[in-house]
């Protein structure tokens, strides 16, 4: 089946990402919620921007990746395939753990992101390493070295990790009409869906895609998983995935409301609004869930903006 469908038992449940939560607790932050007036103003609406940039590694990323990691039996070490954010929530839960971990990127990959992940004491391969083959390599270094694959989004102990974020959320702001959540392979979405559909029902959960990188809607929209037929050039570099995961689909099928998409100068509006609203570095694909606000979509009055990354600096 390969690496893009690694097969984790049980089910994702609101009693596995409670486990998740206490598993994570000593080595996460419990992060904060912003609002602006001004933004609250400018959009005639209330908006609550979950900070997941400001957990550690700079991403709501090492929630998944330790929630995995902390399951293992002894493993000789981590290996994980990310264009970043994943990369150092490997990293550090290898960090952890105390293993060492390998983190294969592609080469054209954000120079910072790969310093990052140097920076958490994991050894970064990308000589060669597309969008399109980083499948092939991760899966030979994994049986060449005896490393344990932690997938990106297609694992249902990373998708249980990521839904940690929204237990917090929802004892932060106990009153949503809808969140709005930036989309790749589905595991941050399927994580933060399972607990805001089972606590809060009547809340939406809405995902936010690039215009050139709608695979996650197509998929929804036909009934099985549309895979794109090449990297999409987008500026949201969290969300460049070919296609929705696995494990990640059903889920999204049974608790996403519905997915929107954003042409890449909104996604850089909405990231240069929210730095200069609320004062705070973060990275594009963060500015994509905030996208929706700054066009003519329906949106209801309590909404809720996951903040999902900050690692970026202007060019």
């Amino acid at each position: 089946m390969g690496y893009w469908s690694v097969t984790v038992r049980g089910m994702l449940t609101l009693e596995t990402i409670q486990a998740a939560a206490a598993r994570i607790h000593p080595y996460i932050h419990q992060t904060p919620v912003f609002t602006s007036q001004g933004l609250d103003r400018r959009f005639g609406k209330r908006l609550f921007f979950k900070g997941e940039h400001l957990q550690k590694t700079g991403s709501f990323k090492a929630r998944g990746a330790l929630n995995a990691a902390l399951q293992l039996q002894n493993p000789k070490g981590l290996i994980a395939v990310s264009s970043g954010n994943h990369a150092q929530g490997v990293a550090y839960a290898a960090q952890v753990i105390g293993r060492p971990a390998l983190i294969v990127m592609p080469q054209d990959a954000s120079p910072l992101k790969k310093a990052a992940t140097h920076a958490y004491g994991a050894e970064v391969y990308d000589q060669g390493v597309t969008v399109e083959n980083r499948e092939q390599v991760v899966r030979e270094l994994a049986q060449e070295l005896g490393y344990e694959l932690i997938h990106p989004f297609d694992d249902l102990r990373v998708m249980a990790g990521q839904g940690t974020q929204a237990l917090e959320l929802l004892q932060q702001v106990p009153e949503l009409d809808a969140v709005l959540v930036a989309v790749g392979g589905g595991g941050l979405i399927s994580g933060i869906a399972t607990v805001v559909k089972t606590l809060r029902p009547e809340c939406a959960v809405i995902g936010v895609e690039p215009e050139t990188a709608n695979d996650a809607q197509q998929s929804l929209q036909v009934g099985t998983r549309i895979k794109l037929m090449g990297a999409p050039q987008t500026v949201a570099d969290g969300v460049r995935t070919l296609v929705v995961g696995e494990h990640t689909f059903p889920v999204m099928q049974n608790h996403v409301d519905r997915i929107l998409t954003v042409p890449d100068s909104v996604t850089l509006e909405a990231q240069g609004l929210m730095m200069s609203r609320l004062k705070q570095v973060v990275e594009p694909t963060a500015g994509l869930a905030l996208g929706p606000l700054l066009m003519d979509y329906d949106l209801p009055q309590r909404v809720a903006v996951i903040v999902c990354g900050g690692n970026w600096l202007p060019a």
